[in-house]
């Protein structure tokens, strides 16, 4: 019985099922490509047509997300504010904070003494854009910057600000930005997902991070972000068991498959194909995946520029030089996730730690990238979650301070895919405290980013519970300032 079970399964399959189609091999291809839903029912087809294709010719064909998860302090990175150490010690003046709200942390303080930073800044390139001493690396690629001092945000606490910035909303469930962009464009390689997720943790005062930031939310289940471990085995339980071959795999996921697909004809539940696609894209990434991630046969010119470190799987270094090799094969969106820029306290300390990490390899990746003539299509992005305060957090030393979370003004950087190159967009006042031109939402980020990608973020949505989400929500416009 169990035979013939199968047999039935495997005579609908998809292979047999193409094989009767009068359609030219090439044509069916293409098709499957370009439309992932092209042998579903009618109206996924038709849905699948309409996100294949981008709205508008794109500026960007792929994304490296370098995120800071901690929040790095703009005030010791691109927003130099010289009256802070001009009055150090002295009051935050109340028409500046104006009662803004503050975290638990600082929130019992009778005292918000200004504090400047500990590291000097200069100014590079045409733009003369201001970096702090702490990056030099960075400041020599700064004009193919695009930096923005006045990022704002409603989140005060780590976990809604960076589930706001990855997913649209400050609560889980909700699909992230590559799940979004998997799901609106596909993918460019059929033997790598459209997303995935690197790790790495730094020296200073971590955050966690958590799976529901590249979740598939309420999207299939091909849509999620696959996450790289720094282990032997870079994608967990991609390898054959001990004692199974290839052929026996190849079998094995086509009984799964057939059986599958009886279920799914059945109860008509879209997870059971999504799960055989998974199985499939599994089998797929057994051959390619260790290709890439084989940094032996990188030359020595790769190596120095992106440091030593690139060779130690789990670093930032080395997930930066996994970034670009992703990215080159077709990885639509690849994000990054370098942990320990919480800085309560001893911030000096902790930011030459999480400089040291990231200032090279970055400027690295960037280089690498515009060498090789993918820059112009890949766009880069390097920031937190939030920006950090200008007056300190607990005792007050001039080698020595903390500063708490401050969503009110912050700075962040991209570089290629369509934005324009050595310009500094955006000011804050004089404390660094509140933004006085050009402010831009995360809502307003998200826009952008699809729009750099081709998508309307408005028109990019999906039903679910009777209601159509979108990554931006209801809110968002596309800074066209920023676009070249």
């Amino acid at each position: 019985m169990e035979k013939e079970i199968l047999e039935q399964g495997l005579n609908q399959n998809r292979r047999k099922f193409l094989s009767r189609l009068s359609l030219g091999i090439g044509s069916v291809a293409l098709g499957s490509l370009l439309i992932p839903d092209l042998f579903k029912g009618k109206q996924e087809a038709e849905d699948g047509l309409m996100r294949a294709l981008p709205h508008f010719a794109p500026k960007a064909k792929r994304i490296i997300y370098l995120f800071q998860n901690g929040a790095p302090s703009q005030l010791e990175t691109f927003d130099y504010k010289p009256l802070l150490n001009k009055n150090f010690g002295q009051e935050l003046p109340e028409s500046i904070r104006m009662g803004q709200r503050l975290t638990g942390m600082t929130a019992g303080q009778s005292s918000f003494p200004l504090v400047g930073s500990y590291f000097g800044f200069n100014q590079y390139g045409e733009s003369r854009a201001w970096i702090s001493s702490l990056f030099p690396h960075i400041a020599s690629v700064v004009d193919d910057l695009l930096i923005v001092k006045s990022m704002h945000t409603e989140a005060i606490n780590h976990d809604p600000a960076l589930t706001f910035f990855q997913t649209g909303a400050q609560v889980g469930n909700r699909p992230s930005m590559g799940s979004w962009l998997s799901y609106g464009l596909g993918s460019e390689n059929a033997n790598l997902p459209a997303f995935c997720v690197l790790l790495s943790r730094g020296k200073g005062n971590g955050q966690g991070v958590y799976s529901k930031l590249w979740s598939n939310g309420f999207l299939d289940a091909t849509h999620q972000g696959v996450q790289f471990s720094n282990s032997e085995d870079p994608v967990l339980y991609l390898s054959d068991p001990d004692g199974m071959s290839r052929d026996q795999r190849r079998k094995m996921i086509d009984q799964i498959a057939a059986l599958n697909e009886l279920n799914s004809q059945e109860f008509n539940d879209p997870q059971i194909t999504a799960k055989v696609q998974q199985y499939e894209m599994a089998y797929r990434m057994q051959t390619a995946v260790p290709e890439i991630t084989d940094t032996s046969k990188e030359p020595d010119s790769i190596i120095k520029l992106y440091g030593p470190d690139c060779l130690v799987p789990g670093t930032y270094a080395a997930n930066c030089l996994l970034a670009r090799k992703l990215s080159e094969n077709g990885v639509r969106f690849v994000q990054l996730y370098h942990q320990g820029w919480d800085a309560h306290d001893n911030l000096p300390n902790q930011m030459i730690g999480q400089a040291k990490d990231v200032d090279q390899a970055t400027a690295g990746l960037i280089t690498d990238l515009k060498q090789r003539g993918l820059l112009d299509e890949t766009l880069i992005i390097w920031g937190g979650e939030f920006g950090r305060t200008n007056y300190c957090q607990g005792k007050i030393q001039p080698e020595n301070y903390g500063r708490d979370h401050h969503p009110r003004a912050f700075s962040i950087f991209m570089a290629g895919g369509g934005v324009k190159s050595g310009m500094v967009y955006g000011e804050t006042d004089d404390f660094g405290y509140n933004i006085t031109e050009n402010p831009v939402h995360v809502h307003d980020f998200q826009a952008t980013v699809m729009h750099l990608m081709g998508i309307d973020h408005e028109k990019l949505t999906y039903k679910h519970l009777g209601r159509r989400y979108r990554l931006t929500d209801v809110h968002g416009k596309v800074v066209k300032d920023l676009i070249a």
